[in-house]
């Protein structure tokens, strides 16, 4: 069946459509509307189809992106619609996954120039940094079908932020994983976004089956592993936080590993060095969870699950 715009509409269920279309009209007084509409539609990285409407994969995310933006819509007394769309008659799918691509790749050349600018060296601070850095991580996210400009953007930050890296004390470059399985480690009560993801990663990465403990500084146990202590053990270390020391001490490679590093420090430190906001959501729930006074153990487990699933949906940053 077609629309028509040319397009092959389907009543199949949703995995079977590829695309996602939206098409909508405003009322004619709305100019904050309108404008309103527009940031939301290129901030979820659509393709316009000329008259036709607005294009994304179909996905559940995007799903409930032109979902809301529709009801938004209507509330305002517009009309909007959500359709699926099987094909387009004028367009293959590789044409339109070429002109996703294309956006995100003009996008990526945009924070190029401005990462290169040599007028702007100066100025590369910490701040602005994570600023560039959140930019990048908003087009990442739009980029559905993977533009190759992305690595090269990617190298780029890491090269303007590696001289600010400080290595690891020359012990921990000697760590050997074998030595720490089936070890007692420790920590301090009350476990917060650092504890918790560093417990994650200790059990995920370097001991499968860990005992954890909470202790004072003055009382922890004989052969204990201390870790986010404030002497000794796996602790912070020059700019890096616990989870990054751990990170860095085991020598984990692990792409998605290597993403909730930057969500932790961010967190963790408050500096904005990369730009990322999701750790504070899970120290939002980790404090809310503490005011329920559970205890220390409960905490950390549940802080550990909430770790896994952070895992489990940075897989697109594996690509």
């Amino acid at each position: 069946m077609y629309n028509n715009y040319g397009m092959a509409i389907s009543t199949a269920r949703p995995s079977a459509c590829p695309w996602l279309l939206l098409v909508f009209s405003l009322p004619r007084k709305g100019a904050s509307l309108r404008v309103a509409v527009w940031r939301k539609l290129q901030r979820y990285g659509t393709l316009p189809l000329g008259n036709s409407g607005y294009l994304l994969p179909n996905n559940s995310g995007n799903r409930e992106k032109f979902e809301w933006l529709a009801t938004t819509i209507r509330g305002a007394h517009g009309e909007a619609s959500v359709v699926e769309v099987q094909s387009i008659d004028n367009f293959s799918s590789s044409q339109l996954m070429k002109r996703f691509s294309d956006a995100r790749s003009h996008d990526y050349r945009e924070l190029l120039k401005v990462l290169n600018n040599p007028a702007r060296a100066s100025k590369k601070s910490s701040a602005h940094i994570a600023r560039l850095r959140q930019r990048f991580q908003e087009i990442v996210y739009i980029d559905f079908f993977g533009s190759p400009i992305r690595e090269q953007v990617e190298r780029t930050l890491a090269a303007m932020q590696e001289p600010q890296f400080k290595s690891a004390p020359p012990e921990l470059d000697k760590v050997s994983r074998s030595a720490y399985r089936g070890r007692k480690w420790v920590t301090r009560s009350r476990p917060g976004v650092d504890r918790v993801m560093s417990a994650w990663l200790i059990r995920k990465f370097i001991d499968p089956k860990p005992r954890f403990v909470f202790s004072t500084e003055e009382d922890k146990p004989a052969g204990a592993v201390p870790f986010d202590m404030y002497e000794g053990g796996f602790g912070h270390c020059g700019e890096d936080c616990t989870f990054e020391t751990l990170t860095k001490a085991f020598r984990i490679r692990d792409r998605r590993v290597s993403v909730m590093g930057q969500i932790v420090h961010d967190a963790d430190l408050f500096d904005e060095k990369f730009g990322r906001k999701e750790g504070f959501g899970v120290d939002e729930v980790m404090k809310g969870w503490a005011r329920q006074n559970l205890k220390d153990e409960e905490l950390l487990q549940r802080g550990m699950q909430l770790a896994e699933g952070l895992y489990q949906s940075l897989r697109d940053a594996e690509r």
